[in-house]
C-alpha cells in the first residue's frame, strides 16, 4: 500500500481501528495484527517518549560488519532524506547513518541518536519492531505507523541473520520522508542486509571461512566454468557469484520450516556422508536437503548442506509445527566431486525451484552440536514432565520416564518409606524401598517395585548415598562393590546387556530423599562425564519435585487429620431421623466442608451442612472454629435465620482478626451454610441458608424435588438478613443436604448434574446408608477438585398417643388437676416410676408460669428416650438458676428441677417461651 495524493497510508482505516470499529479491508495483514497487539499492549498513538538504553557495544560485531556497509549507503543516498540504521535483536538502534548530514543534528534525538529502543512493544508499528516481530522484510507507510509521530515518514525494514544459525542478529532499517517511495528500495535494502550477512561469515572461525570459501568455489565453477579464487578472504565480489543461489529466507519458508530443516540439515552433517534426503514440512510441502562433503585447498574436510525447494511454494505462517523425520528419496543421490559442488552439468537449481544453504562445518562439530542440543532438549522437557503432580511416586515415575531412552535404558529409584508418607526419614539409608523399575524391556531382573533395600557398605549405590553424590561406573562389571549386594542379582542384570551405571543421590533442601540409578545396556558406548552432569541435573530437578510432593503430602495429611477430627465422629442418638453421611476430600487439597447432627430440645433435631471457601489447614480450622460455634448456638435454642446472623457476625469478627497488614494474612473468604430443624411432632422443617445450594427432599413415592428456601448472602459479608422458610414434610420422606462438590464441576453443568442427583435419589426403599453410597458412586468425580459432605436423613413422625397436651388458665387451683391428668397418663404409658419426679417437676413449672407468665399456658407431656415435661406461656422472660439464701422464701423451685431432671432449659416461640424438662427413662 503506498501514497494516493495526500493521503499517508490508511488513514482513515486507522481512525476507524483507534475509535473501536472493525477494519476488514484497507489495512495489510501485517500492519493491522500489529495494531491489535499495541493495542492489546496498552499503547498510546500520540506517545513520543522511547526507552533508551547506553548498555550497548558500539563495537560488537553485527556492528563491525555493518559500518562498512553503512558508509557505502550513506555515499550512495547523498544529499537525500534517507535516515538509515542498525538495530540489534531486541530493537535498540546501534548505529546511524544519513544521506543529508545536517539532519544529523535538526533531528530530535529519537530520530538521530543511537540507543532509542524500537521494539514494537514500546514503539508500536514501526520498521525495526514490525521486522522483528514478522521476521522477513517489512515496509511501513505513514498512517501505517501506530505512534502520531511517525505519520510523514516511511520505512523499508529487513532482519540480519547469522546464515550458520539463522538466528536474527538484528535489523537493518531506511527510514525516509513517504513521497520518496522508490520500488527498487527494498532490493537495495535487501541485499545491504545480505552484505551485513557476508561480512558477519567472514567473522566465523578460520575452519569454516575455509570450508565456505571451497563451496563458494565450487558453486562459481559449477556455474561460470572459472577457476576458484585464491587466498582464504571470502569477500562481497567472491560472494556476489552466489547469485540464485538463496539463503533458507530466500526460500519463502518461514522460521518453524526453517527451524526443521535446520534440525534434519544438522544430523545430515554429523553423519558426515553424502545423501538426499526429503523433510516433509507442515501443510502438505516438502524440502529436498543435500548433504555432500567439501575439503578446502589446506585440507579442512567438512560437509555443505543445501535445501531444494519449488520456487512457487508460497509461505504459509504458523503458530507451532513438530518436525517429520526425513525420509531418502528412492535412488542413488547425485553424484559429485568429493571436493566440489555439484558436478558441471548441475550449474544450477532446475526451473521452477529454488537452492539454498542452510548449513556448513565440520562433521564432528556437528555431531557435538546434535547431542548439546538433545541434552537441552531433554533437560527442557524435564521441566514440563517432572512435577505434574504433587504425589512422590508419580514424580519418581515422572523423571524414569523421561530418562529413558533419552538417557539410559532402565532407571530405578529408591525413595525411603517415610519420604513416600510425606515426613524426612532419620535414616534414610536403612529406610529405602523400592519406587520405580522402567527400562526398554520388563524381563531386567532388577529388585522389584515395593521390595525394602539394604544396600550393602561398597556398593556404587551406597558409594554415591554416603559421599552424597554422583558415582560414575563406565564398566559395571568391574566396578567395586558392584556384586557385594547380591553376586546372583548383579550377574543376571549384566546378562541382560547392562554395562554401565551412573547412581545420583536425590537431595533437595539439604534432606536426602533417596536414590536415582541410571543403567545403560543397547549403546554400546559406557556413560560419560557429560551423561553424568545430565543424570544429576535431572536428578536435581525430580528431587525438588520430590521434596515438594513429600512437603504437600504432610501438609495434606495433617490437613485432613485435623479436618476428620474437627468432623463429628459419631452421630449422637435421637429418633427424629435415621441419618448417614459421607465425607470425601479434595484431591489437591482438604477443604473446609462440614456437618453436624445435633440434637435439640422437644424430640426436634438440627441438620447442618457447611463451606468454608479455601483449601488447607487455615480452611480445616476455620470449619472448626465455625461448626463449633453453630453447636453453641443450636445449643441457645435459636432459630435458623437466627443462628445464622449469629455465624455471619463471628465470621466477620474472625475475619477482621486475623486479616492483619502486619503479618501478612488475608483473614478469611467466606463461607456458605445450611440450617434445618425438624421437629417430629408435627412434622415441620424450618430452614435457612446462607449463599448454599438448597437441599434434596424425596418423598415417600419417589418424587424428587429441592424445597425453594431463600438462598441468603453467604456468610462474612455482614450485615445482610437471612430468611427462613417452614415446610411439612411428609412421613418417612427423605431430606439430602450436601455442599457444592456433589454437583459443580468444571467439566458438567450444575443443571445436568441435579438431574442426575434427582436420578439417583429417586429410590425411596433405600437406606440413607444405601442412599449416601449410592449418591456418592453417580455424583463424586474420580478426582474431586472440591471437598464433598453429604448428609441423608429418613424423618421419622412421633405418634400421637406418646403426646399428651392441657391447656390451662393462670388459675393456681389448676395445678393439681393438672398433676393428676400428668399422673394418669404416665401410668397409661407404664411410666409409674418416673410419676412422681414428673409431679414435682410439672408442680413447679406450671406453677412458675401461672405466677409469672401470662395467658395462653399449655402443658405437653412427650414420651420419647426421655419422658419430656413442656410448659409455655405468653412471656418471653426466661428463668435463671440461682442459689436462694436462707431468708429468702423462693428460689429453690428451678433447684429442684434441675435436681429431678437430666437436663432443663428455655426456647422461645413467637408466642413466648418454653421451659422444658427431660426426665431420664434409664433413671427409673
Amino acid at each position: 500500500m503506498g501514497v494516493t495524493g495526500d493521503q499517508i497510508g490508511p488513514a482513515r482505516s486507522r481512525e476507524r481501528f483507534l475509535v473501536g470499529e472493525s477494519v476488514e479491508t484497507g489495512v495489510r495483514s501485517p500492519i493491522l495484527d500489529s495494531w491489535l497487539r499495541c493495542r492489546l499492549l496498552g499503547l498510546s498513538p500520540d506517545q513520543t517518549e522511547l526507552p533508551y538504553s547506553d548498555d550497548f557495544d558500539p563495537d560488537g560485531r553485527l556492528v563491525r560488519a555493518a559500518g562498512p556497509v553503512l558508509d557505502q549507503l550513506q555515499h550512495r543516498f547523498s544529499g537525500s532524506q534517507m535516515n538509515i540504521s542498525v538495530a540489534d535483536a531486541n530493537g535498540t538502534v546501534l548505529q546511524r547513518r544519513f544521506g543529508e548530514p545536517s539532519l544529523e543534528y535538526s533531528l530530535p534525538p529519537i530520530q538521530s541518536v543511537p540507543g532509542f529502543v524500537f521494539a514494537e512493544r514500546v514503539a508500536g508499528t514501526n520498521g525495526i519492531g514490525l521486522a522483528l516481530a514478522e521476521r522477513r522484510l517489512i515496509q511501513v507507510y505513514g498512517a501505517e505507523h501506530f505512534a502520531e509521530r511517525a505519520q510523514r515518514s516511511a520505512c523499508c525494514a529487513v532482519p540480519v541473520r547469522d546464515r550458520l544459525s539463522g538466528m536474527i542478529l538484528g535489523v537493518l532499517c531506511f527510514g525516509y520522508p513517504y513521497a520518496f517511495e522508490r520500488p527498487a528500495l527494498a532490493v537495495a535494502v535487501r541485499r545491504a542486509a545480505e552484505a551485513i550477512e557476508r561480512r558477519l561469515m567472514e567473522q566465523s572461525s578460520a575452519r569454516e571461512r575455509v570450508l565456505l570459501r571451497a563451496y563458494v568455489d565450487a558453486e562459481r565453477r559449477a556455474r561460470t566454468g572459472g577457476a576458484a579464487g585464491d587466498g582464504l578472504h571470502i569477500g562481497p565480489a567472491e560472494l556476489d557469484g552466489l547469485a540464485g543461489l538463496a539463503g533458507l529466507a530466500g526460500l519463502k519458508l518461514d522460521p518453524h520450516d526453517q527451524a526443521i530443516l535446520k534440525e534434519k540439515a544438522t544430523e545430515l552433517l554429523a553423519s558426515s556422508r553424502r545423501a538426499a534426503v526429503d523433510v516433509t514440512l507442515p501443510h502438505g510441502r516438502e524440502a529436498t536437503l543435500l548433504s555432500r562433503p567439501v575439503t578446502s585447498r589446506s585440507g579442512v574436510a567438512g560437509m555443505v548442506v543445501e535445501a531444494v525447494l519449488n520456487s512457487d511454494t508460497q509461505p504459509v505462517h504458523h503458530l507451532s509445527v513438530a518436525p517429520r523425520a526425513g525420509r531418502p528419496r528412492a535412488g542413488p543421490p547425485p553424484a559429485s566431486p568429493p571436493s566440489a559442488g555439484p558436478p558441471s552439468g548441475a550449474a544450477g537449481p532446475s526451473p521452477g525451484t529454488v537452492r539454498g544453504l542452510v548449513l556448513v562445518g565440520e562433521p564432528e562439530v556437528g555431531k557435538y552440536a546434535i547431542e548439546a542440543r538433545r541434552r537441552l532438549e531433554l533437560l527442557a522437557e524435564a521441566s514440563t514432565r517432572i512435577g505434574t503432580t504433587l504425589d512422590v511416586s508419580r514424580t519418581a515415575w515422572e523423571l524414569a520416564e523421561l530418562a529413558v531412552p533419552g538417557l539410559a535404558d532402565y532407571v530405578t529409584v529408591d525413595l525411603p518409606g517415610a519420604v513416600l508418607r510425606g515426613d524426612e526419614s532419620p535414616d534414610p539409608e536403612a529406610d529405602l524401598h523400592r519406587t520405580v523399575v522402567h527400562g526398554i524391556r520388563d524381563d531386567c531382573p532388577f529388585y522389584p517395585v515395593g521390595q525394602h533395600l539394604e544396600f550393602q557398605a561398597g556398593t556404587p549405590h551406597m558409594r554415591a548415598l554416603a559421599g552424597g553424590r554422583a558415582v560414575l561406573e563406565p564398566e559395571l562389571k568391574s566396578a567395586a562393590g558392584w556384586f557385594a549386594q547380591s553376586p546372583e542379582r548383579s550377574r543376571q542384570v549384566l546378562d541382560h546387556g547392562v554395562h554401565s551405571l551412573i547412581a545420583v543421590p536425590l537431595f533437595a533442601r539439604g534432606v536426602l530423599l533417596g536414590i536415582a540409578s541410571f543403567y545403560r545396556s543397547q549403546d554400546p558406548a559406557p556413560f560419560g562425564d557429560d551423561d553424568s552432569r545430565l543424570a544429576q541435573e535431572l536428578a536435581v530437578r525430580a528431587a525438588l519435585c520430590i521434596d515438594n510432593a513429600r512437603r504437600y503430602t504432610r501438609e495434606h495429611t495433617l490437613a485432613l487429620a485435623l479436618q476428620r477430627s474437627l468432623l463429628p465422629r459419631g452421630l449422637p442418638e435421637q429418633g427424629a431421623v435415621e441419618v448417614a453421611h459421607r465425607y470425601l476430600p479434595a484431591e489437591s487439597g482438604v477443604g473446609g466442608d462440614w456437618f453436624d447432627v445435633i440434637p435439640l430440645s422437644g424430640t426436634r433435631v438440627a441438620l447442618l451442612v457447611g463451606d468454608v471457601v479455601g483449601h488447607g489447614l487455615h480452611a480445616a480450622a476455620t470449619m472448626g472454629r465455625l461448626r463449633t460455634a453453630a453447636r453453641n448456638f443450636a445449643e441457645l435454642e435459636l432459630a435458623p435465620d437466627e443462628l445464622l446472623t449469629h455465624l455471619d457476625n463471628l465470621l466477620v469478627r474472625l475475619d477482621r482478626e486475623e486479616g492483619d497488614d502486619a503479618t501478612g494474612s488475608t483473614g478469611i473468604v467466606g463461607a456458605t451454610c445450611l440450617y434445618a430443624i425438624y421437629d417430629p411432632t408435627s412434622r415441620h422443617c424450618t430452614m435457612a441458608r446462607a449463599g448454599h445450594l438448597p437441599p434434596a427432599l424425596v418423598h415417600p413415592d419417589g418424587t424428587v424435588t429441592f424445597p425453594d428456601v431463600p438462598a441468603g448472602p453467604p456468610l462474612g459479608l455482614g450485615g445482610l438478613p437471612f430468611e427462613t422458610a417452614e415446610i411439612v414434610l411428609p412421613e418417612e420422606s427423605t431430606l439430602i443436604l450436601y455442599t457444592d462438590g456433589l454437583v459443580e464441576d468444571r467439566h458438567r453443568d450444575i443443571d445436568v448434574a441435579l438431574d442426575e442427583l434427582r436420578r439417583a435419589l429417586a429410590h425411596p426403599d433405600r437406606t440413607p446408608e444405601d442412599t449416601c453410597q449410592a449418591v456418592m458412586d453417580v455424583m463424586a468425580p474420580e478426582h474431586p477438585s472440591d471437598d464433598i459432605a453429604l448428609l441423608v436423613a429418613r424423618t421419622h413422625t412421633l405418634p400421637a398417643d406418646r403426646i399428651a397436651v392441657w391447656d390451662l388458665p393462670a388459675d393456681p387451683a389448676r395445678v393439681s388437676d393438672i398433676r393428676a391428668a400428668a399422673t394418669r397418663r404416665l401410668a397409661q404409658w407404664g411410666l409409674d416410676d418416673v410419676a412422681f419426679a414428673a409431679e414435682l417437676v410439672l408442680s413447679e413449672l406450671v406453677t412458675n408460669a401461672i405466677r409469672y407468665g401470662t395467658e395462653p399456658i399449655q402443658v405437653r407431656l412427650i414420651h420419647d428416650r426421655a419422658l419430656i415435661c413442656e410448659v409455655s406461656d405468653g412471656t418471653s422472660t426466661a428463668p435463671h438458676l440461682r442459689r436462694a439464701a436462707n431468708t429468702d422464701e423462693g428460689g429453690r423451685g428451678l433447684f429442684l428441677v434441675a435436681q429431678l431432671t437430666q437436663a432443663w432449659g428455655t426456647r422461645h416461640t413467637p408466642q413466648g417461651k418454653v421451659i422444658w424438662a427431660e426426665c431420664s427413662l434409664a433413671a427409673a
